[in-house]
């Protein structure tokens, strides 16, 4: 059989997938999905790993009423002075694995240079917990935030959303929520999101198995959260931001993503509905850049120029406050 024709990957990741990609959970069935999770976490740093590496305090609060609602703020010792921008991260793990440590490194850097907090979310996962109970921990987290902003120092008129991979899907959720119930956001940054139960776009199909994040693990992370429901169209358009009646009026959005990757049709169709329906959107499609390779690989140009034009962005809508 013909392989299909895709983007090629950057050359500079390329190279490195060879040493990533065995490291790399995959999820081709259910029954790895112990095994995913266990080699997702033993990637993630502790809480006391980042406080050493970045020089930041970190606190953990419980923000609902479940137990497992917990989230870790964040912040430089001894901040005070003016309301502080405050960014809500969601991490990564197709909805079925991970922390609220997993990936957060992709936001601590915003602390330091905005004099901002990072508050990053514990939720719930399938399939243990089907749909929609991660939405509606990033929900509660936020509104849990919002009470408490004035403890924070926190600028309620600053208050953006953010996520990785499963994590920029639930922030795409909590700001279409936030939009319908009036709750004001200064933005959606979403990395690579994950936004289409469908799993059925172009791209979809040209990384069908080639990971990392092949459309066969998005597959199996859809399932383990829809569960009996997986193919029913109402519970698929509700799990999928992508597929909202109306993208209008939403937080303005940053969008990254690379051409080659399984998320890259259902982000820019995301874009082009925000523009259709007159909001306001970045997209970047980063030449090559397969899923996650701002984190996977730090240290490569494209990497870099990723991490500083979502560095711009924030600078730049936190200046038109």
């Amino acid at each position: 059989m013909t392989a299909p024709r895709r983007p090629a990957r950057d050359p500079e990741l390329d190279s490195a997938l060879s040493v990533l990609l065995p490291r790399e959970p995959s999820l081709p069935t259910l029954s790895a999905l112990a095994d995913a999770r266990r080699a997702t976490l033993a990637a993630t740093s502790t809480a006391q790993e980042l406080s050493n590496k970045w020089g930041l305090t970190v606190e953990d609060v419980q923000y609902s009423a479940e137990a497992s609602a917990i989230a870790s703020i964040f912040g430089r010792s001894g901040a005070q002075g003016r309301a502080r921008p405050v960014f809500l991260y969601l991490h990564g793990g197709g909805l079925v694995m991970g922390n609220r440590f997993t990936g957060v490194e992709a936001a601590l850097g915003w602390v330091e240079a905005f004099d901002a907090v990072v508050v990053s979310v514990e939720y719930r996962l399938a399939p243990e917990h089907r749909f929609p109970a991660a939405v509606e921990d990033a929900w509660a987290a936020l509104q849990w935030l919002r009470g408490v902003g004035a403890d924070l120092n926190a600028d309620p008129s600053r208050i953006f959303v953010a996520g990785t991979s499963a994590g920029g899907g639930l922030a795409a959720h909590v700001a279409i929520r936030a939009r319908d119930l009036g709750v004001p956001l200064a933005g959606q940054i979403l990395y690579c999101p994950m936004l289409d139960a469908r799993n059925d776009s172009s791209s979809a199909h040209q990384f069908a198995e080639l990971g990392p994040w092949s459309a066969l693990d998005n597959e199996t992370a859809w399932t383990a959260t829809l569960g009996p429901d997986r193919r029913r169209p109402d519970r698929v358009r509700d799990a999928s931001p992508l597929l909202a009646d109306d993208l209008g009026g939403l937080a303005p959005a940053f969008l990254d993503v690379g051409s080659a990757e399984v998320f890259r049709d259902e982000v820019v169709e995301y874009a082009r509905r925000i523009w259709a329906a007159g909001g306001e959107a970045e997209l970047h499609v980063w030449p090559g850049g397969f899923h996650g390779f701002t984190r996977k690989v730090p240290r490569a140009a494209i990497s870099r120029n990723s991490a500083r034009v979502r560095l711009d962005w924030i600078e730049r809508r936190l200046s038109y406050g």
